[in-house]
């Protein structure tokens, strides 16, 4: 049986969000892996102590700098993964690429759950990380290329609440492997490591019947196959909606343009924008990696790995620690709902914008309340549950924002012709926020304690001023017209608006005297824009 339209249109989302499920799983996966005892002593973090039949054993890290190191250099792999994704998503398709992709994280995960020492334990996570940045560099743009225009954002959102059930997934498993032997016992580890072989299985033999890009498909030059598979996916009822010949014209419009600027479709010539014109792909890589770099600078990363540590320096013991920090992933999880709901609806600048400031105060507030606890133990109870309590409700609003944004605004960002590597340039962003921070959390919590909170929360109100003047409007506007708006020779976001509002009324006035053409549809150098 042949899937068609919306059947074949929730497949893909499906099957694209098992990818991004995995992804998930294996960032939280670390969380626990981190406080194991045996892990702890295998890797010579610290040691361990046995506190009791409720508590078990519980580890104490005495180098913070190493156990960083070790959740840090799995960014490395990803960072050169997703370099490598880029190149081959663009040569040889979105789904070969994600296959690729899959056979590097099954090599990387079966090294990780049988590591013996550090050295066996980095080598195995950079190969992992290679894999995780294939798959972080294409899965969003294959989405991106399926999805209709006006539903774009919420069709990636749903991915990525399945990357929080991963989170999710993960740490409750582990809380449940920690009460088998006092918590001292090598499966506490070495089974959720190995877990993750089960979704990436899974993705692969979901992905052998899964359609390829109609967009990647067109660039290839096999138009009859890329317009049998729009059809496929715009299908209503088993027939061929109006909208699928303009949708197609207006792709193969944008491949010819873009074939002109072939000099551009490496990675050094988009970070300097050689060849680019006036479609400024330079101006987009930046964007793209520093919006994933402050995605993790506000403070994800640091609830994410380390969030018992955090409900630790609120008062709290280790056991009771660990299942708020489980509450608090399921909070997370629930949150990415709203992001369905709104990310379309209200647009990515504004949700970026409601983020921060949520995300700002509630990190003032807990890390103040911190403060609290430490100068009156007397009110532990009081001052430990509102900093807990902050927590929540920052895990809550990122959710419902930042989680999902900076990983839509990549795919819309970029011209078909180096659309994957525009995708990798923003996971090389999400890499080095992600590496540079995972490998300070564990310094920072141990030196200034709950003032990394405060960091956090400046960052949080910096990113403001930043979006208002630099990210332009992506939501309801077809990838194929998005290049108007990076037209501009500024990079002010009133300048580009204005700009794309009179490129539209130029566009229309020579569609109506009969004078329009591809180049100026785009808004290229060519079409003297």
């Amino acid at each position: 049986m042949v899937l068609k339209g919306r059947k074949l249109y929730y497949t893909i989302n499906a099957v694209a969000g098992l990818a991004i499920f995995f992804f998930g799983y294996d960032q939280g996966m670390m969380g626990g892996v981190n406080t194991s005892p045996d892990y702890v002593a295998t890797m010579k973090l610290g040691y361990s102590t046995y506190e009791g039949p409720s508590q078990g054993y519980v580890a104490t890290i005495t180098n913070p700098t190493r156990q960083g190191g070790i959740v840090s250099i799995y960014y490395f792999g990803t960072l050169i993964g997703c370099l490598m994704g880029g190149v081959i998503g663009d040569r040889i398709g979105r789904v070969k690429t994600m296959a690729i992709g899959s056979i590097w994280v099954l090599f990387g995960a079966a090294l990780q759950c049988s590591a013996q020492n550090i050295a066996w334990m980095c080598c195995a996570r950079v190969i992992n990380g290679i894999g995780t940045g294939h798959l972080n560099a294409i899965v969003p743009v294959w989405s991106a290329e399926v999805a209709t225009h006006t539903s774009r954002g919420a069709f990636i959102a749903t991915e990525f609440t399945l990357n929080i059930f991963g989170v999710v997934v993960a740490y409750w498993l582990e809380f449940g492997l920690g009460f088998i032997g006092d918590g001292d016992t090598q499966i506490r580890w070495r089974f959720p490591i190995a877990f993750q072989i089960v979704p990436i299985l899974g993705f692969m033999v979901a992905l052998s019947c899964m359609p390829e890009s109609p967009r990647w498909l067109l660039k290839a030059g096999r138009a009859d196959e890329a317009k049998d598979i729009l059809s496929r996916i715009r299908a209503t009822d088993n027939t061929e909606p109006p909208e699928v010949e303009k949708e197609f014209n207006d792709i193969i419009q944008v491949v010819a343009l873009e074939k002109k600027h072939a000099r551009r479709n490496t990675y050094w010539g988009m970070f300097w924008g050689t060849g680019s014109g006036d479609l400024h792909i330079a101006r987009r890589v930046q964007l793209s990696i520093w919006l994933q770099i402050i995605q993790e600078w506000v403070g994800i990363a640091a609830i994410t790995v380390y969030a018992p540590t955090i409900f630790a320096e609120a008062g709290y013991s280790p056991r009771k620690a660990q299942w708020i920090s489980g509450l608090n992933d399921i909070t997370y999880m629930l949150s990415t709902l709203v992001a369905i709901l709104t990310i379309d609806r209200w647009g990515r600048r504004v949700g970026l914008w409601w983020g921060s400031v949520g995300q700002g105060v509630a990190m003032f507030l807990a890390g103040a309340f911190g403060r609290l606890l430490k100068d009156h133990p007397d009110k532990a109870s009081a001052y430990g549950g509102a900093t807990a309590f902050f927590i929540f409700v920052y895990t809550a609003v990122f959710g419902a924002t930042w989680l999902t944004i900076p990983w839509v605004y990549p795919t819309e960002t970029f011209p078909l012709e180096v659309r994957a590597k525009g995708n990798a340039w923003g996971v090389v962003g999400w890499s080095i926020g992600n590496g540079w921070l995972t490998l300070l959390n564990p310094v920072m919590f141990n030196a200034i304690h709950e003032n990394t909170l405060h960091i956090f929360g400046i960052v949080n109100i910096l990113s403001i001023p930043m979006v208002w003047a630099f990210y332009p409007e992506t939501a309801n506007r077809a990838l194929e017209e998005i290049d108007l708006l990076f037209a501009s020779k500024s990079p002010f976001v009133w300048n580009e608006e204005r700009h794309f509002r009179e490129l539209k009324v130029k566009t229309l006035k020579d569609a109506i005297s009969g004078e329009s053409t591809p180049e100026v549809a785009a808004g290229s150098e060519e079409g003297k824009v």
